[in-house]
């Protein structure tokens, strides 16, 4: 029987400091991505690699180059920026710039969305019609990626 191939969805903030820092939590969640595991699929969204880009373009427009190299490297499932009929659900629940990267979470099917931002986590947690699991990249690793790894159950309930 195949293993199931779990989707984590990774916000901006999660690529940006993982490229940035060659250590913490985002930088291992994206070396994991790395080696292709077959549990496991990394996720984003078009809205979140722009935000991204224009972040890169502005502050160091030199490493544009090495960021795309390592983006191939992640081999990423990458999300179309939503519709703003896509974007109804999430009105009201989250702020209005968090709309679209909840809507591509959604979207891309993903098992996990993880996210650095602790105010997004908490709006996230009070409003509960959010069904997938949200964590911060430290939660992620502690624990529900040695879950998948070992392939047992990964506590699919919602919640910080």
């Amino acid at each position: 029987m195949e293993k199931k191939k779990h989707r984590i969805f990774l916000d901006s903030n999660v690529i940006l400091s993982g490229l940035i820092s060659d250590r913490g939590a985002p930088r291992l969640i994206l070396d994991v991505l790395t080696l292709d595991l077959p549990v496991l699929q990394g996720v984003t969204g078009r809205y979140n690699l722009t935000e991204i880009e224009r972040n890169v373009a502005k502050k160091l427009p030199a490493a544009l180059v090495i960021f795309h190299e390592y983006l191939q490297k992640l081999d990423l499932d990458l999300i179309p920026v939503p519709f703003p009929d896509e974007l109804e659900p999430f009105r009201g629940a989250v702020d209005d710039k968090d709309m679209p990267v909840l809507a591509s979470a959604a979207m891309g099917q993903a098992d996990f969305f993880i996210t650095g931002d602790l105010k997004l986590l908490s709006q996230i947690a009070r409003q509960r019609a959010f069904s997938i699991r949200s964590l911060s990249p430290a939660g992620f690793l502690g624990d529900v990626l040695p879950d998948i790894l070992a392939g047992g159950d990964t506590g699919r309930e919602k919640g910080p």
